[in-house]
Formats: C-alpha cells, sequence, structure tokens
C-alpha cells in the first residue's frame, strides 16, 4: 500500500536523517499526501473527517479526564518518578514550543491523520468476497501504529532512568524497551480507534492524543527542574 510505504519512509527521515527543524514541516507535508492518497479511495465520513463539534466534544471530555489522572500520578511518589526523563532538559522556550508546537503538529497530527483515519480506512475496505470491517481496519493500523514507535523508542533507557531500570542497558534493555513500546501504543491504538469511530470525528483523538503528550511533556519537565 502507498499510504504504508510513504509514512515508513517518512518514519525514517524524522527520526534518523532531518534536521530537528524540518521535523514539523516534513510531518505537516505527510499529513497532506496521506489525506489525498486517502480521499482517493474513500469518502470523507469514513476518514473520521467530519462531525467536528461532536468530535470536539469528546476531545475535550478526554483531555480533562488525562489531566486529572496525570495530575494525581504526579502527586503519587510511586509514580511520580515515571516523569523523570531526560528529554525535557531545556529552557522553559524550548520546552513550550515542543508541547505546543512539535507535539500537537508534529507528531500528533501524523500519527492521528494515519493510524485512525486513513489506515484504517483504507484497511476496512472489502475485497473480493470480503465484507468492509472496521475492526479490521482498527487492528492493522494499530500493529502499525505500535512498529511506528520502534525508531522513537530506541534510546528510551537512557533518558528515562525508570526505564534504564526495568529493561536494564545495552542491546538486550534497547530490545525490551523497544518491544514494550511497540506492544503498549498497539494496545492505546486500538482504544485511539474505538475513540474515534465512535465519535465520528478523527478530531477527537487529536485533541485527547495532543492532551497525553503535552501535559506529559510539561509535567516531566516540572518534575526534572
Amino acid at each position: 500500500m502507498i499510504v504504508i510505504a510513504v509514512l515508513a519512509v517518512s518514519n525514517v527521515l524524522a527520526n534518523r536523517v532531518l534536521p530537528e527543524v524540518w521535523y514539523v514541516p516534513a510531518n505537516l507535508l505527510v499529513v497532506v499526501v496521506v489525506v489525498w492518497l486517502g480521499r482517493r479511495v474513500v469518502a470523507d465520513d469514513e476518514l473520521g473527517l467530519g462531525q467536528w463539534r461532536r468530535g470536539a466534544a469528546f476531545g475535550a471530555v478526554l483531555a480533562a479526564a488525562t489531566a486529572v489522572v496525570m495530575l494525581v500520578a504526579l502527586a503519587m511518589p510511586v509514580f511520580r518518578q515515571l516523569y523523570q526523563d531526560r528529554r525535557v532538559d531545556g529552557e522553559i522556550g524550548a520546552v513550550l514550543v515542543q508541547a505546543l508546537v512539535r507535539v500537537p503538529f508534529g507528531t500528533v497530527l501524523l500519527e492521528e491523520v494515519a493510524f485512525r483515519s486513513v489506515v484504517p480506512a483504507l484497511a476496512a475496505q472489502g475485497r473480493v468476497g470480503r465484507p468492509p470491517s472496521v475492526l479490521r481496519g482498527s487492528v492493522v493500523a494499530s500493529v502499525l501504529f505500535g512498529w511506528w514507535h520502534v525508531l522513537p523508542a530506541w534510546n528510551l533507557t537512557d533518558a528515562n532512568d525508570v526505564a534504564g531500570d526495568v529493561f536494564g542497558t545495552g542491546a538486550v534493555g534497547t530490545t525490551l524497551a523497544v518491544l514494550f513500546a511497540v506492544a503498549g501504543t498497539t494496545v492505546a491504538g486500538l482504544w485511539w480507534c474505538w475513540i474515534r469511530y465512535r465519535s465520528g470525528s478523527v478530531l477527537s483523538t487529536v485533541i485527547a492524543h495532543t492532551a497525553t503528550n503535552s501535559i506529559g511533556y510539561l509535567l516531566a519537565y516540572a518534575v526534572t527542574r
């Protein structure tokens, strides 16, 4: 599938090739490309490109719930150490750019459009002798979403002390951390797909996913400082 090939190339470019300054514009370009490819095959409703008000309402509720859960976890010493991540080292200006620009427009928008909109809609399409299946589309998209996180998780044990303690260091630790990340994001992908189809709009998961990543990023900065 052309969409999967485009995503695979963009993943390698974003994580291993392109300078950081190109991360957001390059991923926004990929969003435009995969939406264009998706709309050539399926309708906007099947892509979740509609029902914006309903999607915004779902997303707002999930974002609020996410904030509450994260703040409660932060207040508990056993979970507080999970926020100690060296990837958030830096000045507050740079951290705000990461949380308010890079995360929502560089990471979340592409992941949600790709793995909760275009890929599941295309994978759900029926072939000869096979009727359309939202479940099939969601599973395929979620598995690919899991593998999407191999490169981002590659240095997890070096950046996060808890991950290093749990999985160990070296090649074995890296392998275990990557497998855990793949499995965890696959399950998360299934949850996000359910939300996207329940709400009828990919905007719901864009908002909720942004809240999860950005709030977590800001809390990690607060803890590490």
